[in-house]
């Protein structure tokens, strides 16, 4: 499907800062006129251009109206140009830039959105504005008017009001003024509005003229007072205002500034307009007697006015007076009496509701300003400010700035050396836990989520009184990696894996709360979780659940069994962007969090107010103390990460590829019998193949064609990696010896992706090679390629992948390696993953112990190749090597 022929389009930005329209059938259909494909077709930088400059007013959806409001930034900036003039738009200042970040939906993407990439992408609307200048001819005036007819007149009429205190009875001025031409060094110089008229006076002139007061014309439409004004020709001349006068212009700013006039206010009104008196509460100045979700914070409201807070008198006098414009403490201020008074009844009822103490919750959702009704804090932010006392607003910083974190350490107790940015995880999941609250450890894969919650549950065992078990629930394809890094890095934690792949049916059965006590860490997967109900039962000093994205669906049986765990916190761990679905991301923390975002339902209205209004912020503000990411292109990350990093992927045999396996198992034993010398060999080494064949799919050995995902554990855990990877927008290669495996791989990761990918093997013709690197290498869109190990194994550079998987084993390190480094070579600067998939309880799992133990046999056999021994095995030793260990092997 390209741009051009789909309505539904969603904004995406790639690990490299590019922004894409990316076909979506799940986003929002696009308004039928609203011609963003073919934009986009051209380039980010021409697309971002047509949302700025042809969008307006147009109902859009909440990401592309954020894009939208950066294409309008550079068109308002390129309106002031002068006629004729040379277009000269500065860039935005990068605070600017940050904060418009700060509001931006959820996209894909989004976590790569940073200040230096949207200057990338201002240049590049830049560009196609000169591009397409240049291919109509037209004047700047005459191309920004056909975009839009109020565009080519942003900035030219000016409403200028100033305070006139000389005056008591008419205390303002106002005067329009047009820009006239710039001066000699660059700035705009104004003229009365009075003055065009002596300057296009006569025929030749009159087109200007009437360009110049569209704006004006177009605003009347909408304010009866200046339509009043332009009518008596008033709109001409200087102007004593009263209050009153003044105000109407304050309140039709949106309507004047939208017909292209621009108001330029009092200098003394800092913030663009008067000052506001602000109901103004504090919560959370005094440490609470409780921590955690049951947490009671002090609560204490006052009327301030920049801070400073007014007396009850003052206030009586506010809501005595008119609404509009008030004298106060020697200033004009901005009053709506009846806003003011709702919420000075609102806060006052929260102050006497609060008298024990506000909940967390709902402290922190106040603080956000994100609250339940659709009239709190939106349409009265001006008028409202909530902000933290001196120990929750000390908490919150410590929580956003981990870094600076008193020091907590594991000590010997951990083989292992954390890095600075792992330290900062473990202090940051430290606090929280001491506070009672949840968290959400999203780091990038491969930056040691594991080491961290090691490393927290190692201290929990030295520091803390009456020692507690905790729970760890992850995907069963993930069991054995946690045993393994426990027993390795770890060696003092007891660990019980309670699942039928590594502890026997009959002491599952036989755990109670006795046995469950005597542990430091259970490990179990989603499904032992639902068959186990004394896990339910226990209270855990902390639950935490691996890949949880596993629990994004609130529906699922799984989400709701791990929902019901009883800990003192709980800790959500996740690769993906957790906050680009909104959805997900409320499942997520209903886990770790639960009540901070309310119900569904009503977490469904909230995001649904923030879409109408464009402003994410407040919901942004109120999880980010509770998600710690880190990702692999951060300059403080990378410079501190390995060059490689090495996992293992333990996959699971499907029941067919299990009897199968079986099957070949006492085949091979009656084949043998009987036989040896060169015959013995072949049969040894066919056999060998034919293992190999099931671990990967039963359609390999079976030559049926079918190739069904489901039938295969190699594919179900290429489906888990994916599915991060994908997120990350990251790209792989996937190597497999066999040829014939090459084409079910790709289709199988083409649906997974989305996008379809490469393919390179023996029959790949040498001349395609070169184009199938360099579009690896260069096209974003292109997420994974498929390799034969021995065609693809030497010789082509492919460093613009992040992650290696090795789908089968060569058994052969050196080989192994030769291959991950297409990746991992000169001009290589991402930390690369190597994925080796093996199936837990085959003989892949036995030659990959045979490697870690670094026998002999490793460098006789394996190095050398593998039938240069294996066969020489006796009958006994070989159908040890390759027998099946069902338990180990099988998902339960």
């Amino acid at each position: 499907m390209s741009l051009t022929d789909t309505d539904r389009l969603s904004p995406r930005i790639t690990p490299a800062g590019h922004l894409l329209a990316a076909p979506d059938v799940e986003a929002p259909a696009l308004p039928d006129d609203v011609a963003l494909g073919a934009a986009f077709a051209r380039g980010a930088g021409h697309g971002l251009l047509y949302l700025g400059s042809g969008t307006i007013g147009r109902a859009l959806p909440p990401a592309w109206a954020w894009w939208r409001d950066l294409g309008a930034r550079y068109v308002t900036a390129l309106c002031t140009t002068a006629e004729g003039g040379e277009i000269a738009v500065v860039h935005p200042d990068p605070a600017e830039l940050g904060a418009l970040i700060e509001d931006a939906p959820p996209m894909t993407g989004a976590e790569y959105l940073t200040p230096d990439v949207l200057a990338a992408l201002w240049g590049e609307i830049d560009g196609a504005l000169r591009d397409e200048l240049a291919a109509t001819g037209e004047s700047l005036q005459a191309f920004l008017r056909s975009r839009h007819p109020a565009w080519n007149l942003v900035g030219r009429v000016h409403f200028n009001l100033a305070e006139n205190r000389k005056d008591p009875e008419a205390p303002f001025a106002f005067l329009a003024t047009y820009a006239a031409r710039l001066s000699a060094h660059g700035k705009t110089q104004h003229q009365p509005l009075s003055r065009a008229l002596e300057e296009f006076s006569g025929a030749r002139n009159k087109a200007q003229l009437l360009s110049l007061l569209m704006p004006v014309q177009r605003a009347a439409e909408h304010c009866d007072w200046l339509r009043a004004m332009v009518e008596s020709r008033e709109i001409y001349h200087p102007l004593r205002w009263m209050p009153a006068d003044a105000f109407r212009l304050l309140s039709d700013l949106p309507a004047l500034e939208s017909a292209g006039i621009r108001v330029r206010l009092p200098a003394t009104w800092a913030a663009g307009r008067p000052a506001r008196p602000a109901v103004r509460a504090s919560v959370g100045t005094q440490s609470p007697s409780l921590l955690g979700r049951e947490a009671l914070l002090d609560f204490r409201m006052e009327v301030s006015l920049d801070g400073e807070s007014l007396s009850p008198a003052e206030i009586r006098t506010l809501l005595e007076g008119a609404d509009g414009l008030q004298w106060i403490r020697g200033r004009w201020i901005e009053v709506d009496t009846k806003k003011l008074g709702r919420l000075l009844q609102r806060f006052e009822s929260l102050e006497k509701t609060a008298q024990a103490g506000l909940p967390l919750n709902d402290a922190l959702r106040l603080l956000a300003g994100v609250t339940g009704d659709e009239g709190d804090g939106f349409g009265e932010r001006d008028w409202a400010q909530v902000v933290a006392g001196d120990w929750l607003a000390q908490t919150l910083q410590q929580l956003r700035e981990p870094e600076g974190l008193a020091q907590v350490d594991p000590g010997p107790d951990l083989k292992a050396q954390l890095r600075p940015y792992q330290q900062a995880g473990v202090r940051w999941l430290y606090l929280l836990n001491r506070l009672g609250l949840g968290a959400c450890l999203a780091d990038d894969m491969g930056l040691g989520k594991t080491m961290q919650v090691l490393s927290l549950l190692l201290i929990f065992k030295r520091d803390l009184a009456g020692p507690r078990p905790s729970l760890l629930v992850a995907p069963a394809s993930l069991l054995a990696n946690w045993a393994a890094e426990a027993e390795r890095f770890a060696p003092g934690l007891r660990v019980l894996v309670a699942h039928p792949s590594m502890t026997p049916a009959d002491e599952l059965r036989a755990l109670d709360s006795a046995r469950l006590a005597q542990t430091d860490l259970v490990i179990t997967s989603f499904g032992s979780l639902l068959r186990q109900p004394v896990l339910e039962t226990m209270q855990w000093r902390v639950a935490i659940v691996d890949e949880a994205q596993a629990i994004k669906n609130p529906g699922a049986r799984q989400t709701k069994q791990v929902k019901k765990l009883q800990a003192q916190s709980r800790i959500a761990l996740t690769g993906t962007p957790v906050e680009n679905r909104l959805s997900d991301q409320w499942s997520i923390f209903d886990f770790t969090h639960p009540g901070l975002l309310g119900s569904a339902k009503e977490f469904g209205g909230l995001t649904r107010r923030l879409a109408k209004m464009e402003h994410f912020g407040p919901l942004r503000n109120l999880v980010r103390p509770y998600i710690l990411r880190r990702l692999k292109t951060d300059r403080r990350v990378i410079a501190d990460l390995p060059e490689k990093t090495e996992l293992k992927a333990w996959c699971h045999l499907s029941p067919v590829q299990a009897a199968l396996y079986e099957r070949a198992v006492k085949d091979l034993a009656a084949a043998l019998d009987g036989t040896e010398g060169i015959e013995r060999k072949g049969i040894v080494l066919s056999y060998l193949m034919r293992f190999k064949q099931i671990c990967n799919h039963p359609s390999q050995w079976l030559g049926d064609a079918a190739w069904q995902p489901e039938a295969s554990g190699k594919f179900a855990r290429l489906r888990e990696l994916v599915d991060v990877i994908a997120a990350k927008q990251e790209k792989v290669l996937v190597f497999t010896q066999f040829r014939e495996t090459t084409e079910p791989l790709a289709a199988h990761l083409g649906a997974l992706f989305g996008r379809e990918g490469l393919i390179l093997h023996g029959g790949t013709p040498v001349g395609k090679r070169r184009e199938l690197v360099r579009q690896f290498q260069e096209d974003e869109s292109v997420p994974f390629f498929v390799l034969s190990l021995k065609a693809g194994g030497a010789g082509l550079n492919l460093t613009a992948a992040s992650h290696v998987i090795h789908f089968d084993r060569w058994w052969n390190p050196a080989v192994e390696n030769q291959a991950t480094d297409r990746a991992f070579r000169i001009g290589q600067r991402r930390n690369v993953l190597v994925h080796k998939f093996i199936c837990r309880g085959t003989v892949e799992d036995r030659i990959d112990q045979l490697i870690e133990a670094k026998q002999q046999l490793v460098k006789d056999v394996l190095e050398g190749g593998a039938e240069l021994l294996l066969t020489e095995m006796s009958d006994r030793e070989l159908l040890d090597l390759v027998r099946l260990d069902i338990h180990s092997a099988q998902e339960n």
